[in-house]
């Protein structure tokens, strides 16, 4: 991910990110919003507008997924409530995080972490053009944009983890920059505002023998 961040973000992002599990689905469109139902003067009229949206569908768990129906770019597992065991939560390791062994086809795995903002980097972020995750393979969409990014498991601007080939996965841009850098920046602006940890997983979903995974699963 990239490591631009903006530096103003809503106070009540605390509160939102008490419990926070998304899976982003690679190539999507998104949800679309009665525009004509929001009063900008009228906070619950927003709200309402975008709760009514398709992009956020609850399901128990990453097996209850359906086939993709080129809406959902966002979906909701298990009510909104990440499946960490208490014993998982603990913080006598302190600060942390660790990546899966790349599997034989050369595809990343797991990645955990525990979260500070001492852990957060201070340098910007370096190139990473040697990496070349598994089904790298560049294009160009029909509006002359890069289809592909190398995306980071753990966003850089989280950790400073860069050019670790076990963190590094073929991802769309439009789920990189797109919503995944949303939730991302969300996690990075709680750990910036509080003194506090937060417990990170992301885990990528690849189908049988598939390079480039369908999406991945977010918990916070």
């Amino acid at each position: 991910m990239a490591n631009k961040r903006k530096k103003t973000r809503p106070k009540t992002v605390k509160t939102l990110f008490a419990s926070l599990l998304f899976l982003i689905v690679f190539t999507a469109t998104a949800g679309n919003v009665d525009l004509s139902r929001i009063d900008l003067s009228d906070f619950s009229s927003i709200v309402e507008a975008f709760e009514n949206t398709n992009t956020l569908s609850d399901y128990p768990q990453l097996d209850s997924l359906p086939e993709y129906n080129g809406e959902e770019e966002v979906v909701t597992l298990n009510d909104n409530h990440p499946f960490f065991s208490g014993e998982e939560l603990s913080l006598n390791d302190g600060t942390w995080q660790a990546f899966s062994d790349l599997d034989t086809m050369n595809r990343v795995g797991q990645a955990n972490a525990m979260l500070h903002k001492k852990m957060m980097p201070e340098k910007e972020r370096g190139d990473i053009a040697q990496v070349y995750p598994s089904g790298w393979k560049q294009k160009k969409t029909t509006e002359g944009q890069w289809l592909y990014n190398r995306s980071h498991l753990i966003g850089f601007q989280l950790t400073g983890e860069n050019d670790n080939w076990k963190n590094l996965f073929t991802g769309t841009q439009q789920m990189n920059q797109g919503p995944m850098r949303e939730y991302e920046e969300e996690v990075a602006t709680y750990l910036e505002e509080s003194d506090h940890h937060v417990r990170y997983r992301v885990t990528p979903l690849f189908k049988e023998d598939e390079l480039v995974p369908r999406g991945v699963e977010m918990e916070a």
